[in-house]
């Protein structure tokens, strides 16, 4: 079996056998995803996270296959009816679906009206009626023998009701027949919309609305499933009825006999009663799943971009977080995200404090040598900016502003964690300073709230919950390993998303570095409670310490690799020295540029994968891979909807992206839309394999739609 699974993992996934075996047993041995991504391209063939992912969610799929087989097969097997034809059927079968076509005959069910004619004796009738053999009686005779009043067979009718019963439960538990039947459902079937209501609603597009079941597009079925469960769409499967009933007749009628008509009206009822239903639920399902899983891919690869903006190291922050009656919570911070001084302004109704609130701000920015101004996108969000911006003109200082995404502020300030990082702030302080620290470093603020609450996707309280979690843990863990983590200024939020370490144990590195000060050596970690050598060499070597005792910390080597790190710069003329000299630095990257892998691979003693990235790592000893991408756009001067004209050209950062295509702020109160049709000039199936999260775009203004807000822009120009 282990050998048959293996070949069938890499046939399906276009991978060497090898490769497959050798990465199943780092995933039974407890191997992280990231890990063997990162660290064991030798042994599984440089397979990447995705790659990884795919192949441990088919491995799980097939093992649970396997394993409802066993079960299958023993069940039947326990009833006495298993043959030779029947087990290999169900071993053979590549899907579950398959095995429980299979196994559906032998089911144990409920009372159904084809047991209780059973219950009567009318099971060796249905029999002789299946069998359609010719016979000289004819139906009435037949049946006459079967009629008991005890029994509740008072006449001819009822007998023949109870063959029909038999053989539609016969014919609509037949594997064949539900294939069948599920095949020109999917290929032919249509689904149908329309409104309980003439109201005026978010559904009006869906009251009268058909679509073939293959050309649904996942946003329409998500939203029609919304309309349904808020009861104003009521939603049907039409399918090619007359068609399947006819293919199921020639399956099962086998030759002109005195049983077909009755046959074929039991074949009827068994479709229109028993198959048809199923199979319509089957195509709902497939849809919402189809759906779902477009939905929550779409929000993982937002996530990771948003996760994925560059830190904006060494500046200090002047966070607002906007609001009317309440005011408007200001929180001053330093290079590192560290609170200086916090406090509320009102300059907006009902107490129009303007000029105060300007004169507060001013303050701050001076006393604290602010360098960028960051506002959340909430309410008061443009009334706020105009006050920035006077501010900014009034001062002789070089000051920038931001808007920024406020999403998931209020979760992160009203948590448990919040509480105890500002136990003595009240929680729309914590969220200003949230504000203004996912604009210092998103990742290290954004992995403190619950990923779906972020603000990136669409859809996501229609999707399974758990499989939504599922996957934007996924996503979160990828990306902190991806871009590591500094051991002595990581919250516990971001620690437990490194390979191999556990809520847990983030905090015993907390406590171990609240109680001995900050870490000298990756080494140290040995020494925290419950980090065994397991999760030493799970986690080492995405913990970076900088400042430490051995610059190769602050590099993304894996300790264990530290011997052909140092022997690889003693071949050169070099030190570890040289990593943290900036003139030495520029001399060893010159050497390290000019070298003959081929030739070091074996005087090393190493893989070809491992040395590169080795030599990666020397090179960029701190690298931090966010910094490369574009940094967001900072504005000195406030834009309106009234200074917005049709053939403007602006410049804007994206914020979304979704199924139709991109939202852009351009720097007004709404993003701006850019269809899918206008992404590019030419054809675009994915929004998303032409712009991502983050990006700075420029665009051209289509149309403005003053009276909702709404602005269209196209990218195509």
């Amino acid at each position: 079996m282990s050998f048959n699974l293996e070949q069938q993992l890499a046939e399906e996934l276009n991978l060497k056998v090898g490769q497959v075996k050798n990465t199943i047993e780092l995933f039974d041995d407890g191997n992280t995803i990231p890990f063997i991504a990162r660290y064991r391209k030798e042994i599984t063939g440089s397979l990447d996270e995705n790659q990884l992912r795919d192949l441990a969610d088919r491995l799980s799929y097939l093992r649970n296959l396997e394993e409802r087989k066993a079960e299958v097969i023993n069940a039947i097997k326990k009833q006495g009816k298993l043959n030779e034809e029947l087990k290999i059927k169900i071993k053979q079968a590549s899907k579950l679906q398959k095995v429980e076509d299979l196994y559906r005959p032998y089911k144990k069910k409920r009372k159904t009206r084809a047991s209780k004619a059973k219950e009567k004796g009318l099971e060796p009738l249905a029999e002789t009626f299946l069998s359609q053999e010719p016979n000289s009686s004819s139906i009435k005779k037949l049946a006459q023998e079967f009629l008991d009043d005890k029994k509740e067979l008072n006449n001819i009718e009822d007998v023949l009701q109870g063959v029909r019963d038999i053989i539609a439960e016969y014919v609509a538990d037949d594997p064949y027949s539900r294939k069948a039947a599920r095949e020109l459902t999917f290929e032919y079937a249509k689904l149908i919309s329309e409104g309980k209501t003439e109201d005026v609603s978010n559904y009006e597009i869906y009251y009268d609305y058909q679509e073939a079941i293959k050309k649904v597009p996942p946003y329409r079925t998500l939203a029609i499933n919304r309309g349904e469960k808020e009861d104003i769409l009521r939603v049907k499967v039409d399918t090619i009825e007359e068609e399947i009933i006819n293919k199921l007749k020639e399956n099962f009628i086998l030759r002109e006999s005195i049983f077909r008509e009755e046959i074929e009206k039991a074949i009827e009822d068994g479709y229109s009663r028993l198959i048809a239903p199923a199979i319509e639920r089957e195509v709902r399902s497939y849809l919402t799943d189809e759906a779902e899983e477009h939905a929550i891919n779409v929000f993982a690869k937002n996530l990771r971009n948003l996760l994925l903006q560059p830190p904006l190291s060494k500046v200090r922050v002047l966070a607002i977080d906007p609001g009317f009656r309440t005011g408007c919570k200001v929180a001053a911070l330093d290079e590192v995200g560290a609170l200086l001084e916090y406090g509320t302004i009102y300059p907006h109704p009902p107490q129009k404090n303007f000029e105060s609130a300007k004169v507060k701000l001013s303050k701050l920015v001076q006393k604290y040598d602010i360098d960028i101004i960051s506002i959340g996108n909430g309410t008061a969000c443009r009334e706020t900016e105009s006050l920035v911006v006077e501010l900014i003109e009034e001062l002789e200082v070089d000051l920038k502003y931001i808007i920024v995404n406020e999403a998931g502020a209020s979760v992160y300030s009203a948590s448990k964690l919040a509480g105890k990082e500002f136990p003595e702030l009240d929680v729309s302080i914590r969220g200003a300073i949230s504000i203004g620290r996912r604009l210092q470093d998103p990742l290290a603020e954004l992995v403190k709230i619950n990923p779906k609450h972020i603000g990136v996707g669409m859809y996501q309280h229609d999707v399974t919950q758990s499989k939504l979690e599922t996957s934007l843990t996924d996503v979160v863990e990828s990306v902190v390993n991806y871009v590591g983590v500094d051991l002595n200024t990581s919250s516990s939020a971001l620690l437990e998303y490194v390979s191999g370490i556990n809520s847990n144990v983030a905090k015993n590195i907390i406590k171990y570095r609240e109680e001995n000060g900050k870490f000298n050596t990756r080494e140290e970690l040995k020494e925290v409670y419950r980090l065994g050598p397991k999760t030493f060499t799970q986690a080492a070597g995405f913990l970076k310490i900088r400042e430490g005792c051995n610059p190769l910390d602050q590099t993304a080597i894996h300790p264990e690799s530290y011997h052909i790190a140092k022997e690889l710069l003693e071949k050169i003329g070099a030190n570890l020295n040289d990593l943290i000299n900036r003139e030495s630095l520029v001399e060893l990257q010159n050497k390290l540029k000019n070298l003959d892998l081929s030739k070091l691979v074996e005087e090393v003693e190493v893989g070809l994968p491992t040395l590169k990235d080795i030599i990666s790592s020397l090179l960029k000893p701190d690298r931090d891979p966010r910094e490369e991408l574009p940094k967001p756009i900072f504005r000195t001067d406030v834009l309106k909807m009234d200074d917005l004209k049709s053939g403007m050209i602006l410049q804007g950062t994206i914020r979304n992206v979704v199924d139709f295509g991109a939202f852009v702020d351009i720097g007004v109160k709404q993003d701006g839309l850019v269809h899918i049709s206008k992404l590019s000039d030419k054809f675009v199936k994915d929004p998303l394999d032409v712009v991502a999260i983050g990006d700075i775009v420029n665009v051209k203004i289509l149309e403005i739609d003053m009276n909702r807000g709404r602005v269209s822009l196209t990218m195509n120009f």
